[in-house]
């Protein structure tokens, strides 16, 4: 369920948000980046809305929110009180968070200052201390004096990898940086400004997931590794082949971490029901929906309590447990079907890690080479071999969908 939220009376000082998922779902607020909407968290929405009631939320001045909300000389502070003010408004008591760059600032002020309301925590490309005051303050001199332009044209060399930057996912979300209050902008750039939480990190209590972007410029991966050490228990998840906006260019990566992050089917207790609802959504998220839709599709009778099984057990108890990221689970699945000789498993893992961005070639070539030093190299030659025939099989189905959408796009231009 999807519940669109303006910002007019009776809500004028509330925050635009949206949200999506079981009214009954554990509440997940979802913050964004400098810059971006709340559509920025598109990618990873649907999924974490199978379980979570999962509120999105704009930054003032973007998307809906009014740049009133957010006077000049306000702080990161007045931002988690807006959040606090809009749980509050939903009836929303303890709640897990996750933000983006600006948006986990908020969530790290949240953790520090009100602890009791913080379940889980998440923080994606975000930093205690986002460099020199005298840069961002002079961004916001710029802004004031020329508008967003400046700011706009080099958004992508911060946000994006050269290679992503001009696909439609990276122009959509560069375009919405031109609906921006300039103003609003300014403000929020004084407040990063400010803004230096490295003495409080200690004092987190909620489970933090921190995730980078290697490379990322605006917060490179030293800062993440500054939240990861400094906050207890913290756990570091760092992508290669990612910039700033990571769950834009990375989303299935960044989408697998936060579902294992935020998982409550498997909690203590949890009845067969919660594990196995719990266990489909990650079944889902690691092998793709077409591998599960085929495996539900040929369940007979006979299989149907193998087919329960497995969903509420190895997916539904061990998959979603909260200690391991989905990527470093799909690298130890990979090396215990090396060992084992289970070719046909080994296949479709590859094939689902590849295809979903868990793991790069780079990343499986690494995995296999270990297998072969501690499983054997005859087992590590099959499976080098399976991955060399699927890493061929996505390049030619990637070929082949890029020489049909030039087809298209030609008939188009011909009538």
């Amino acid at each position: 369920m999807t519940t669109p939220h303006t910002s007019q009376a009776p809500t004028a000082r509330l925050l635009h948000h949206q949200a999506d998922g079981p009214l009954s779902g554990p509440p997940l607020i979802l913050g964004p980046s400098l810059g971006t909407a709340l559509t920025v968290w598109d990618a990873q929405t649907a999924a974490l809305a199978r379980e979570h009631r999962v509120v999105r939320w704009d930054l003032p001045g973007h998307g809906g929110t009014p740049a009133a909300l957010f006077p000049a000389g306000s702080g990161v502070a007045e931002l988690g009180r807006h959040v606090l003010r809009l749980a509050d408004a939903l009836g929303i008591g303890r709640f897990a968070y996750a933000g983006i760059s600006l948006g986990g600032a908020v969530g790290t002020w949240l953790a520090v200052h009100h602890p009791d309301r913080i379940t889980s925590l998440a923080l994606v490309c975000s930093s205690a201390r986002f460099g020199e005051p005298q840069a961002w303050h002079e961004r916001a001199a710029l802004v004031r004096a020329e508008g967003l332009s400046p700011v706009a044209g080099t958004a992508a060399s911060r946000w994006f990898t050269d290679g992503f930057a001009g696909t439609p996912a990276a122009r959509a979300v560069l375009a919405g940086l031109c609906d921006v209050d300039p103003l609003a902008y300014a403000s929020l750039c004084d407040a990063l400004a400010g803004h230096d939480q490295r003495g409080e990190l200690a004092d987190i209590t909620a489970p933090t997931l921190v995730i980078a972007g290697r490379d990322d410029p605006a917060t490179p991966v030293a800062h993440a590794r500054e939240l990861a050490d400094t906050i207890p228990g913290a756990a570091l998840v760092e992508l290669p082949g990612a910039s700033h906006l990571a769950n834009v260019e990375r989303p299935a990566p960044v989408r697998a971490a936060l579902l294992s992050h935020f998982a409550t089917g498997a909690a203590p207790g949890a009845d067969d029901a919660s594990r196995y609802t719990a266990g489909l959504a990650v079944r889902r998220t690691v092998l793709g929906d077409p591998h599960v839709d085929r495996a539900i599709a040929r369940t007979t009778p006979f299989t149907a309590v193998f087919q329960d099984f497995i969903t509420r057990y190895a997916w539904g108890e061990v998959w979603t447990r909260p200690g391991l990221d989905h990527r470093t689970r799909r690298c130890l699945t990979l090396t215990a079907l090396v060992a084992r000789g289970h070719h046909e498993e080994l296949a479709m893992h590859l094939r689902a890690a590849l295809v979903s961005g868990d793991l790069t070639p780079e990343d499986v070539q690494e995995v296999l080479l270990q297998a072969a030093v501690y499983c054997g190299v005859p087992a590590a030659n099959a499976a080098f071999a399976a991955a060399d025939r699927i890493l061929t099989e996505i390049a030619h189905a990637a070929a082949e969908a890029t020489h049909d959408a030039a087809g298209i796009n030609h008939s188009e231009e011909k009538k």
